[in-house]
């Protein structure tokens, strides 16, 4: 196991090369790394030899930049992880064998072994058909609890309303998912990223998806001005506001368009390697807010 240069990180051709030069051949890595290496075209120019699995987690995988790895590299075997620190890493899983289109979302799959997923609905009920619920995690890999700190466990860490037998503890991720026809999760947002615009209640992830595949879009996040009811879409990329908003048309309803574009030179990361959502937040919503 080899654990990479922090540096090579920002330095996408260095850092295949560096896979190259350990002959490495699986990493398991958050989205932004392959996004970057992805949206710099390195692939064109020097290609990981060794390479037979690849594995990312952590955040969405936008697909358009997913569908550039396998088509650059279509041998090596795919799979999207989900889990959050409190299941003790990744408690779902999906093997990408089939295509998928860039604008349609990769799924996070299944449970693992020992792991049961839940989708409960405002109700606490199973979720129905393409009915949206709250991602909720049982088995024996959840943690005891948060430390030092009973009232965050107590809010989280709750009884298992469909268990009436006995009590079960499951953790309540916070995140929404529904199942696709092929029974298969999809992740598709915080439930803080749950807004209601327009009179309609929308998934802030859903309208990322939609601009992450537009051809000139490198990364995507959107927030909600709930003072104003304004959707903010900040982006890197090529196209201007007018060109996306004239693309989105054919993909989302009106209500779900982005009222506000910031087009910006770098997308924010925090120390895991994720986009930053929080700084993103402080400077496009909570500074006008507080303002």
């Amino acid at each position: 196991m080899y654990i990479v240069p922090k540096k090579l990180f920002s330095l996408p051709a260095q850092l295949v090369r560096f896979l190259n030069e350990k002959k490495i051949n699986c990493i398991d890595w958050v989205p932004s790394v392959l996004c970057m290496i992805a949206n710099f075209r390195t692939l064109d120019k020097v290609r990981p030899e060794y390479l037979k699995k690849v594995m990312f987690l952590g955040e969405v995988m936008p697909t358009k930049q997913f569908n550039i790895w396998r088509r650059a590299l279509p041998d090596v075997k795919y799979a999207n992880l989900y889990g959050p620190t409190e299941a003790t890493g990744d408690c779902t899983y999906y093997k990408i064998e089939r295509e998928f289109a860039d604008d349609e979302p990769i799924p996070i799959g299944f449970a693992c072994e020992n792991t049961e997923v839940i989708l409960l609905n405002e109700n606490d009920c199973p979720v129905g058909e393409d009915e949206i619920g709250e991602i909720c995690v049982r088995g024996c890999s959840l943690a005891l609890g948060y430390y030092n700190n009973q009232e965050k466990t107590d809010e989280v860490f709750r009884e298992n309303p469909l268990q009436k037998n006995y009590r079960e503890r499951i953790y309540r991720t916070g995140d929404l998912g529904k199942y696709n026809r092929y029974g298969e999760i999809i992740f598709l947002s915080r439930k803080d990223s749950q807004v209601k615009h327009m009179g309609h209640r929308i998934e802030l992830g859903e309208i990322e998806t939609a601009i992450s595949s537009l051809e000139q879009i490198d990364r995507v996040c959107c927030l909600f001005e709930r003072a104003s009811q304004k959707i903010i879409a900040v982006y890197t990329g090529g196209m201007d506001a007018k060109e996306i908003t004239a693309r989105l048309k054919d993909k989302l309803p009106r209500y779900m368009l982005p009222n506000i574009y910031q087009r910006v030179d770098d997308m924010p990361v925090n120390l895991n390697g994720k986009i930053d959502r929080t700084a993103l937040a402080d400077k496009y919503v909570n500074a006008k807010e507080n303002g």
